[in-house]
């Protein structure tokens, strides 16, 4: 039994399927990131701090794992707004599957979802260097401050490109119904 339609819709262009592919690959780095930490590899920030690598592994792990899980099944929703499952409800799901999906379903979260982490990425990216001065438990330096900030620095792209995703779905959905 296939869970998902991963069939791309007809009228979503090339382009469109690229930008939501990497839309949600954005936030692996960072999930990649948090589960180093979960395992108890020094990649956190500073003593005192509840990222320290000797929190992990322990029950913290679960927390650190949840939160990927959850993050990186919202970058996936993505995927929807260029694939069948993402105008047609699946048909495992009970009682609606095989229905069409409004557009203005799919449109208001994905709009609200782009704006929030638009803006959340932005704030983060602007004051990044200040908050990392100004918390002595923070990667600080070398290699924890690169891999933290290359782990971080994709966000920045996932609210536009699913900005750009959500407009096209909505013109698509528009258009062909």
């Amino acid at each position: 039994m296939v869970l998902l339609d991963t069939t791309p819709v007809t009228g979503a262009s090339r382009r469109m399927r690229f930008a939501a592919k990497a839309a949600s690959l954005t936030v692996l780095p960072n999930c990649v990131w948090r589960l180093v930490i979960a395992v108890g590899i020094p990649v956190g920030w500073g003593a005192g701090h509840e990222l320290h690598h000797s929190n992990y592994p322990g029950w913290g792990s679960l927390y650190l794992l949840g939160l990927s899980a959850f993050q990186e099944a919202l970058g996936l929703l993505s995927l929807g707004l260029v694939q069948r499952w993402g105008e047609v409800v699946p048909h495992w799901i009970p009682w609606l599957g095989g229905r069409r999906i409004p557009p203005l379903a799919a449109v208001i979260p994905a709009a609200l979802g782009a704006t929030a982490v638009t803006g959340i990425t932005l704030i983060g990216a602007s004051t990044w260097n200040d908050v990392i001065a100004a918390n002595p438990d923070s990667p600080g330096e070398g290699f924890g401050y690169w891999f933290f900030t290359l782990s971080y620095a994709p966000l920045l792209l996932w609210g536009p490109l699913l900005a750009l995703v959500t407009a096209a779905y909505w013109r698509r959905r528009r258009i062909h119904g």
